[in-house]
């Protein structure tokens, strides 16, 4: 896959504002600052400034990174073309999640306070229901996407998982979205909960997919050895 500078310079735009926030409230944050919080959004552990304003930028970067070599590495990066725009829109969201928790991070630093309870399943969810309406674009390969075993060994099976697993990552995102505004904390076991179970489900459906495939080929390298 080519660079696309449209798509490359806004995430830029992202982890530049990140690294600068941080930078900025570094002389004003405490020595102590809020890294992790309990399901029911109460502080669990404390970092140092380090960690607290720099974790979140340095993790996106790296993501960022891996992400943009991950085509280039793939033996299937051939069919990236195919799904360009479904996998920038995932990089850009997973981004876009991190500048979030940022964001709240920054908010606790200059307010002494921070709802992650609500943000964290809103936001989620938001990533959900985003993901679920492209992953039916994506096309075989290696990193992406409802990687099973017959997923990999049959078309038939890896286009009509992802079609199915966008439905349950898209009502999944929005369940969680709507149970937040009713219970925060439930929102958290309707998402974790969701996910499991759909995971499961598209594992198995893929499996009865393939069963039905009569073009299905076993994955590279694991036919018998001569």
């Amino acid at each position: 896959m080519r660079i696309a500078w449209k798509i490359e310079v806004p995430q830029w735009i992202i982890l530049a504002g990140m690294f600068v926030a941080a930078g900025v409230a570094w002389p004003y944050a405490p020595d102590r600052i809020p890294v992790h919080w309990n399901i029911n959004g109460q502080v669990d552990r404390y970092g140092g400034r380090f960690e607290g304003l720099f974790l979140m930028p340095l993790v996106a970067l790296g993501i960022y990174a891996l992400l943009l070599v991950l085509p280039r590495i793939d033996p299937g990066r051939a069919n990236y073309a195919r799904f360009r725009g479904a996998y920038n829109a995932i990089r850009i969201a997973i981004l876009a999640l991190f500048a979030v928790f940022e964001a709240a991070m920054q908010a606790w630093v200059w307010t002494g306070h921070t709802d992650i309870a609500v943000l964290a399943p809103l936001a989620t969810g938001a990533m959900c229901v985003l993901f679920g309406a492209v992953l039916g674009k994506i096309r075989p390969n290696w990193f992406v996407g409802v990687r099973t075993p017959w997923t990999l060994s049959s078309k038939v099976s890896w286009v009509r998982t992802h079609r199915a697993g966008g439905w349950v990552l898209m009502a999944v995102g929005l369940a969680t979205i709507v149970v937040t505004f009713l219970s925060a904390r439930l929102a958290i076991w309707v998402l974790v909960g969701g996910l499991l179970c759909g995971s499961l489900a598209l594992v198995f459906y893929s499996y009865l997919l393939w069963r039905q495939d009569p073009d299905k080929l076993p994955p590279a390298g694991t036919l018998p050895a001569d």
